[in-house]
């Protein structure tokens, strides 16, 4: 089984869950977890009522008016013992979505979370503001309602099946796309990490993430989708405190016309297969490019890997969580080392 070790203690990866899989063990010299950002949010003028909290329980007063905290982020740290990236390396995910795309597979195996921590990086895994362990306000804060991933959108949205119509309810016929490196017959377990998310709450996810940089940086950040567009717009806020972006297949990237602010800051950007024949997808791509453009313009430096162009075939959106996720990593790690990020 794969373990973590920290001194003398020993626990057992929460995040692993195939043993088959397991790699060596992983020695650290800590871990923990933190909240950050927020605020203090008061609602005024609900009507009282009396409700009963437990079954066969007295009724009680519920009095929605008060003060509440919400907009705080939730991060998980793990410190290998065997420290070897010169900067923590902050893990940000996509829309829908929470620190679990990095933590392990659908079928089991070791996420990127695990293998950058083996290559000796601080790893910093985030819910963001609204997902997950963060939480999320009330409707009398948030007044909008939550948006929902139907069981069926990834598959043909994220290039898992073959577009529009390749979904049935029956997996035996489903169409996935050909020579997909996605987990297919992982797919419903892959569904369960799903969780809701905002339209009205981008500004206060780039609050806590600010807030996060302003407490752990100088780092090096590691986007995916949604969590891509996040970490642009903070490092054009925060750019002598990022070290290093990888953003992998970002949903749009910052503000082109403050591309230039991140010209000492080295950027990669990744996108898998079957981009170029999909609107969604070949639209963000060259909106990326275009932002890597700007930073080359200005001086600084933006690297882009077209993954098939390598000879990596297959990637859905969900890279980090397809059969050939290290192999991706390792391009990773093997940039971050040649732009002097790593040892």
């Amino acid at each position: 089984m794969n373990r973590i070790l920290i001194g003398a203690a020993l626990a057992v990866a929460a995040f692993s869950t195939a043993p088959a899989f397991a790699a060596e063990d992983i020695v650290l010299r800590g871990m923990g977890s933190f909240h950050v950002g927020g605020r203090i949010a008061e609602v005024k003028g609900k009507e009282v009522k009396m409700i009963q909290r437990q079954p066969g329980g007295p009724m009680t007063k519920l009095d929605p008016n008060g003060q509440y905290m919400v907009e705080q982020m939730y991060v998980q740290f793990f410190l290998p013992k065997n420290r070897k990236g010169k900067y923590p390396l902050l893990m940000w995910h996509g829309g829908g979505l929470t620190g679990v795309t990095f933590e392990s597979t659908p079928d089991g195996r070791d996420g990127w979370l695990n293998f950058f921590v083996r290559k000796g990086w601080d790893v910093y895994n985030s819910d963001a503001v609204e997902r997950g362990r963060a939480g999320f306000a009330n409707p009398d804060v948030w007044a909008d309602q939550p948006i929902f991933l139907t069981y069926q959108d990834p598959y043909e949205r994220f290039r898992i099946g073959d577009g529009v119509g390749s979904w049935d309810a029956d997996a035996a016929k489903r169409k996935p796309l050909a020579g997909t490196a996605f987990p297919v017959e992982a797919y419903e377990n892959y569904m369960k990490q799903a969780v809701p998310r905002w339209l009205s709450t981008d500004k206060a996810i780039v609050a806590g993430y600010l807030a996060l940089v302003d407490k752990i940086c100088p780092c090096v950040m590691l986007l995916h989708s949604q969590g891509g567009t996040f970490g642009f717009q903070v490092a054009e806020q925060r750019p002598d405190k990022i070290k290093g972006i990888v953003a992998v297949e970002a949903a749009t990237a910052g503000n082109v016309a403050n591309a230039p602010k991140l010209k000492n800051v080295p950027v990669l950007q990744i996108f898998g297969d079957y981009v170029d024949q999909h609107p969604r997808w070949s639209t963000f791509k060259k909106v990326d490019m275009a932002y890597g453009d700007a930073i080359k313009a200005a001086g600084g430096t933006a690297d882009w890997i077209n993954l098939p162009d390598i000879g990596i075939k297959g990637n859905s959106h969900m890279l980090m969580q397809d059969k050939n996720s290290d192999q991706i990593a390792d391009v990773i790690q093997k940039w971050l080392v040649s732009k002097g990020l790593s040892d």
